[in-house]
């Protein structure tokens, strides 16, 4: 490890703002869901959103708040066993830091509007990319326990 990296200090670029105040409102899978929200930047950050509006999807990332920091394992809906939380995507984890894509749908000076959130409303603004499928598409990827699950759902 890098000599003074045993904690770190995030800077909050901004907040997002969703329709979803309860953890049981927040869609399973942000990008299946049509809401549209809004992504505030604060102001101090707001030159980094130069030519933003030329790209039609992002990557942001965002604090999960409620998280429990102490778990190492979760339990997957629809799978039932107990898995590392890193071969999950379990809200719960040690740096609960959530990344959606969403496609961008607007910009107005500091706000985003877009779509594809899974974000609790407040949520702390952490980082925002350019998407690129050329770049950051993996159509191979897989997660092993997924297929093993589907195939044994398909199995009877």
């Amino acid at each position: 490890m890098i000599e003074g990296t045993s904690s770190l200090i995030l800077k909050p670029i901004g907040v997002i703002h969703t329709p979803y105040h309860r953890r049981e409102d927040i869609p399973r899978q942000g990008r299946l869901s049509l809401e549209i929200c809004e992504i505030e930047v604060f102001q101090e950050y707001s030159p980094g959103l130069k030519d933003i509006e030329q790209c039609s999807h992002l990557f942001v990332l965002f604090w999960l708040h409620l998280g429990d920091r102490g778990k190492l394992t979760a339990v997957p809906p629809h799978d039932g066993r107990e898995h590392g939380v890193f071969a999950t995507r379990s809200p719960s984890r040690p740096n609960p830091i959530a990344l959606d894509i969403v496609e961008l749908l607007q910009v107005n000076e500091n706000r985003l509007k877009v779509r594809g959130m899974d974000a609790l409303d407040g949520s702390t603004l952490l980082d925002i990319k350019p998407y690129s499928a050329e770049m950051d598409s993996i159509p191979e990827a897989e997660i092993a326990w997924q297929k093993k699950r589907c195939e044994g759902d398909n199995d009877g």
